[in-house]
């Protein structure tokens, strides 16, 4: 056959294939056409042009690209950056009506804004329980101005991403794209918050949804566990539930969702914030969505006492889960305390029995070469705080079987004491603890949307948002006395215990508060 093609002057199958693969490359590379940024960052660098497929996949001649060490030519490096150049600072500007906005600029392409409200679960009334849950399933429905459907769609096009999350003391509504389509989110987030229909259908639909988020909750005993320290240890608007409970969901309709909107989301409790935008493009595009609403400034912090408790739940688990709590006074609002309860929950630290991690994760902490290190019947062993603006919750929280219980109790008991009495705790493990505390801050401060929270939450907590230089010396300025001293102030508050699963091992209550006597 190759002599009859060669003789009749045809090509043959194999040629005609190569041939073909090399014009589509060809025109692949003419097709090719790099931006000047492109160009001028990471140049091409052009070889000999190919003469066939095979020399494109193996090459049949000694490269002439320069050696790694040399210049390449025709390469021109961008400049370097300045060396004075600063962080932009958080700019604020309160409105006539008493909205707060404010923003901090930045070089990331993605633009993130959130709607935040002074409003959350202990604002609702005791016989509506779970507004502010449903609000939360509810924050991105149908508006006066656009449907659901339309409003998905309109967040599609641009490529954004929308959230709303619902907390004890605040709520919020978030969105990010890139900065080009800022403003079309400031206006969607504003819609959502201001003009929100509440339909029947859709608050049905919602409750629907919420009711199997309530009863799964039984897979996860930590959130059980969570709501449980609430209720049992605080007299008031603390304690009541953040998880809409079920008895309350026939309560819940379009006109509860109404009324408590209008009388929460007031003016002088919203806060818009940015990250990546510039302050004053920001101003001109919120300030005519945001100026004609009235309302009241801060409301009256609602009145909550802890008062510690006993709460146990026995369940069809093999495992027993338990919490110790107590009380952290005066929250964020006082500053320094709160600094050290930070170090205080990075140096017990803790974790789950098996962890891949490094010194990073956790590995050095108390709870783990003190507990989980020696006693292989610790399936997890955590330390946690909730802190609010006046008060907060100091907690470990460790699973077990149901036998190893009583031990387990001794040695959180165990934990809490060492870290209250001085000479217990070395300098080395605080200042390890100090250090991976302003570590872990700094680093979940390079995402825009922690930055953005950061700075909407600290405006509803202090009225401005603090910078970071003051939080980072306020944490190294942080003594061994200092820090024994808060543990103690925490662990002379009243005991909160909760239980969850086999529950028949775990010691009485006066036992164990006696023990922190």
């Amino acid at each position: 056959m190759r002599n009859a093609c060669e003789k009749n002057n045809v090509a043959s199958p194999s040629q005609t294939l190569v041939s073909r693969l090399n014009d589509l490359l060809g025109s692949q590379a003419r097709d090719v056409h790099l931006s000047p940024t492109l160009c001028q960052v990471v140049p091409m660098y052009f070889s000999p042009k190919p003469k066939g497929i095979l020399t494109w996949l193996a090459g049949d001649e000694p490269s002439n690209a320069p050696a790694l060490h040399e210049p390449m030519p025709r390469v021109h490096l961008p400049p370097q950056l300045c060396t004075e150049m600063k962080p932009g600072g958080t700019k604020m500007t309160k409105l006539k009506n008493g909205v707060r906005i404010a923003s901090e600029n930045s070089h990331s392409p993605i633009s993130t804004v959130g709607v935040y409200i002074d409003s959350g679960s202990v604002h609702e009334s005791p016989n509506v329980a779970g507004v502010s849950h449903l609000l939360e399933r509810m924050a991105f429905k149908s508006t006066s101005n656009r449907s659901h459907f339309r409003l998905v769609r309109d967040v599609e096009a641009i490529g954004g991403h929308v959230m709303a999350n619902a907390s004890r003391e605040q709520m919020s509504c978030t969105a990010d794209s890139i900065k080009t389509y800022m403003p079309h989110m400031v206006e969607l987030l504003v819609d959502c918050v201001r003009n929100s229909m509440c339909y029947n259908s859709e608050v049905h639909d919602q409750l629907v949804r919420v009711k199997a988020e309530t009863g799964e909750i039984v897979n996860n005993p930590q959130r059980i566990l969570l709501e449980a320290l609430h209720s049992a240890g605080y007299a008031g608007a603390l304690g009541q539930p953040l998880l809409a409970p079920e008895a309350s969901l026939h309560k819940l309709n379009e006109e509860v969702l109404c009324n408590f909107v209008s009388q929460n989301y007031t003016a002088g409790r919203i806060a818009l914030a940015a990250s990546g935008c510039d302050h004053d493009e920001l101003l001109q595009i919120a300030e005519p969505l945001l100026s004609d609403m009235c309302g009241s400034g801060p409301p009256t912090p609602p009145a909550t006492e802890y008062v510690g408790g006993d709460w146990r739940q026995a369940a069809e688990s093999p495992k027993t889960n338990i919490a110790l709590a107590f009380e952290i006074p005066g929250g964020w609002r006082n500053e320094k305390d709160s600094f050290a309860v930070t170090v205080l929950q990075t140096l017990l630290g803790g974790g789950g029995s098996f962890s891949a991690g490094g010194p990073g994760k956790g590995m050095y902490s108390r709870l783990y070469s003190q507990v989980l290190n020696k006693y292989e019947q610790v399936q997890s062993f955590t330390a946690f705080n909730c802190i609010y603006n006046q008060p907060g919750i100091f907690c470990i929280h460790a699973t077990s079987g149901s036998e190893f219980v009583p031990h387990l109790v001794d040695l959180a008991t165990k934990e809490f004491i060492a870290v209250a009495t001085p000479g217990e705790v070395t300098e080395a493990e605080i200042q390890r603890a100090k250090n991976m505390t302003i570590s872990a801050v700094l680093m979940n401060l390079e995402s825009s949307v922690v930055v953005t929270e950061d700075i909407g939450r600290q405006i509803l907590t202090y009225g401005n948002r603090k910078p970071v230089a003051e939080f980072i010396h306020g944490v190294q300025s942080l003594t061994l006395a200092d820090l024994s001293r808060v543990a103690q102030k925490i662990i002379f508050t009243p005991l909160t215990m909760a239980s969850w699963g086999d529950v028949t091992q775990v010691p009485r209550y006066d036992q164990v508060a006696n023990r922190f006597s």
